[in-house]
């Protein structure tokens, strides 16, 4: 794994972390980093997620522009109105809504670069009007009479779209593709550069603030997996398996079905056998039907029953009981003095729960006046 920050400007904010070091993304980053030297337009084109946007940032902080406004517009986010009065502004009185003059992006990118995200979308007269733009370097707000507003400013735009052939269709003009296509990056999706996966999965990782792990065997799913929704998808994926871990390793059972299973499969993901073999080792613990020491420790010692398994029966033990494992012992059916043996048993083989994020005394568990940890009623 390799965390690699490209740049030479460590005081710009704006500096953006590249992570990674396959030979895809060393080309991107050679190609990138000698087009922002100059002045010329650049298109950055690549799948939805990839990270055009951080390219973006990277040319413009590599650039002679770099102490001035990096300005992000994303043209699929506005109506072709919206997106004309976001671009060069408006004046008072002459837009819906508006009561005082509106500083375009254009404007507010004077000097410095502006990006213009997802520019396939623009209609046929915003291409027009953004044409008549890279012409003259002139914008005119919407509403106002005056002289033209002269702007000096570096034109970046990105799609993932083939704007050749919306040219074909006539969906894009072809003189604007000239004007904006003056230097090019295509970004490989991260199917094409798997030496990145497991450095951006570390990345995202240490941004969670916790120490989590991933097993080799989880690891080598994930690099495996085709990610078609690219860097967006992976973060998204190792967010939503941290925000929901049982503890701080993250194994086959932790993975999504769709990275864990073949395609089609009816088997039912790993995560729910483990909840579900938790559950009914608790339920017979709770009722009696079954013992700790001749059903639970025979079936780890047998292999049967896995580390997370034990640590999530332990976790169900502790909510019920709030944090106690005195308690835990009572609930589960062991004598008392077992509690020192659980505890040993538990930490020999890193099973160990953190009791601290279950110490709310729970309506299910009533303590003696004593102040005694052992609760004297417990309610599933």
């Amino acid at each position: 794994m390799k965390l690699v920050q490209h740049g030479g400007q460590p005081d710009n904010p704006l500096m953006p972390t590249v992570i990674g070091s396959s030979p895809a993304l060393a080309r991107v980053l050679d190609i990138a980093g000698r087009i922002a030297a100059g002045q010329a337009k650049v298109l950055i084109t690549g799948e939805s997620g990839v990270g055009k946007d951080v390219i973006a940032r990277f040319i413009h902080c590599q650039s002679p522009r770099a102490a001035q406004r990096f300005v992000a517009l994303n043209c699929a986010s506005f109506s072709e109105t919206l997106l004309e009065s976001e671009l060069f502004g408006h004046v008072k009185g002459s837009f819906t809504g508006a009561y005082r003059d509106k500083i375009g992006k254009l404007q507010q990118a004077h000097r410095g670069t502006i990006f213009l995200d997802e520019i396939a979308e623009m209609s046929l007269r915003m291409q027009a009007l953004l044409l008549r733009f890279l012409e003259n370097g002139e914008i005119q707000p919407v509403g106002s009479d005056g002289p033209p507003i002269r702007v000096d400013v570096r034109v970046l735009s990105a799609t993932n779209r083939d704007l050749q052939e919306m040219v074909g269709k006539g969906e894009f003009r072809e003189d604007l593709l000239y004007r904006i296509k003056v230097a090019h990056v295509d970004v490989p999706p991260l199917r094409n550069r798997k030496d990145d996966v497991a450095a951006l999965i570390e990345h995202t990782l240490a941004k969670t603030g916790r120490s989590f792990t991933i097993s080799d065997e989880a690891m080598a799913l994930l690099v495996q997996y085709r990610w078609p929704g690219n860097v967006r998808e992976l973060q998204n994926v190792i967010e939503q398996m941290t925000s929901i871990a049982i503890d701080d390793e993250i194994g086959l059972d932790d993975l999504p079905p769709s990275i864990a299973a073949p395609s089609g499969s009816n088997l039912h993901p790993r995560r729910e056998r483990r909840r579900r073999l938790a559950d009914e080792l608790y339920d017979g613990l709770v009722s009696g039907d079954r013992h700790f020491w001749d059903d639970v420790h025979a079936l780890f010692t047998n292999r049967d029953l896995t580390r997370a398994d034990l640590r999530l029966l332990m976790r169900r033990g502790l909510a019920a009981t709030g944090g106690n494992y005195r308690a835990v012992v009572q609930l589960f059916g062991m004598e008392p003095q077992d509690y020192k043996k659980l505890l040993n048993f538990l930490a020999a083989h890193e099973c160990v729960v953190d009791y601290r994020e279950f110490r709310q005394v729970s309506q299910d568990v009533l303590k003696p006046a004593s102040g005694s940890e052992r609760p004297i009623a417990l309610a599933r």
